[in-house]
């Protein structure tokens, strides 16, 4: 976002932003003895999506919309505006409403959305830039996953470098477009919540060192059959990859979701959808949402209408991929689409 000839400080015009949702498709090397631990791959989405908006006000206001789950994300609002204030420089002033948002730890990356849209809110409320990326820190985003803050800045499909000593967020090491022509089928299981906050803590501190062996055949998929796949747009090379990395990784975490997969039921639809001969499938971070990738409108409706009667529990969505980052419109300087870049640029 352009902040040519603006004024620190000053509070001009309503904000709305739009943040997108992410899938993480899993890690790249949870063994860590090249001096990077994780590495993520992951993919913006069209929907769902955090959408707030924020007016110039005297002190902090946060309201919520009725839709299921805005509610209980208020708080998550109010301390993200507060540590991006001080972050910021900034007065932790403004109305906020949040009018849409993402299913909390369901593995959409909710909490990092939900922060970094407030804080690019707060930012263009008083004037100023905001980076994503510089102020991880303060808005304890991206301790694991680069892919969030970069789904955010820039969209698209994502692969980060993991993290080191340095503490900073991930590099992101890879980014493609994603085909448009191409859906993904979610799997939602609004009975469930997939393993979050301290429990997954303590299952990263628990759990045996990944073998280097399995973290080197999940790189050599990424770089010379995903990657690829995705340049060339071909899904099934593509989904075979995908797969192929769930797999190892949904068996690793096996333990501490009680199975490949966090839901009972969204297991038996992967299974369905597995015995139909579609190869990318599997669980976003710790779930419970699953996904099945398609190469277009037509397949992921037929899917829809096979799985639907026979798994009712389950909310299915068919969505794109969103091959550009959040917006955030009005403010007191002009709005444009955030870098494919990410990490470049001010918000």
């Amino acid at each position: 976002m352009d902040d040519a000839g603006t004024a620190q400080g000053s509070v001009q015009g309503s904000v709305r932003v739009h943040a997108p949702a992410r899938l993480h498709f899993g890690f790249l090397d949870l063994h860590g003895g090249l001096g990077r631990r994780y590495g993520s791959l992951g993919l913006a989405l069209d929907a769902p999506a955090v959408v707030i908006e924020a007016a110039p006000a005297a002190t902090l206001a946060v309201t919520g919309g009725a839709a299921p789950g805005i509610a209980a994300e208020l708080p998550r609002v109010r301390a993200a505006a507060e540590a991006a204030a001080g972050a910021l420089g900034v007065p932790a002033t403004g109305s906020f409403h949040l009018e849409d948002t993402v299913p909390a730890h369901a593995g959409f990356g909710s909490g990092t959305q939900i922060a970094l849209a407030t804080a690019a809110a707060l930012a263009r409320l008083h004037g100023v830039a905001f980076r994503p990326d510089a102020f991880a820190g303060a808005l304890e985003r991206g301790n694991r996953s680069g892919v969030g803050l970069a789904a955010f800045t820039g969209g698209g499909f994502l692969v980060d470098g993991g993290r080191d000593e340095s503490g900073a967020p991930p590099p992101i090491v890879a980014r493609l477009d994603y085909p448009e022509a191409w859906r993904v089928v979610l799997l939602l299981d609004p009975a469930r919540t997939g393993v979050h906050g301290a429990e997954e803590r303590h299952a990263f501190g628990a759990l045996p060192r990944f073998p280097a062996e399995g973290a080197a055949e999940i790189c050599r998929l990424v770089l010379m059959q995903v990657l690829p796949a995705l340049a060339t747009a071909d899904p099934d090379r593509f989904g075979h990859g995908i797969g192929a990395i769930q797999r190892r990784i949904g068996d690793y975490f096996a333990p501490y979701q009680g199975g490949r997969y966090a839901s009972t039921a969204v297991a038996a639809a992967l299974a369905a959808i597995e015995a139909l001969g579609i190869p990318g499938h599997g669980q976003s971070s710790w779930g419970p949402t699953g996904f099945a990738l398609v190469g277009s409108q037509a397949e992921a409706e037929a899917l829809v209408a096979r799985l639907r009667p026979r798994h009712p529990g389950l909310d299915l969505v068919i969505a794109r991929g969103r091959n550009r980052g959040a917006s955030v419109d009005g403010g007191p300087y002009p709005a444009r689409e955030s870098s494919t870049a990410a990490g470049s640029g001010g918000l």
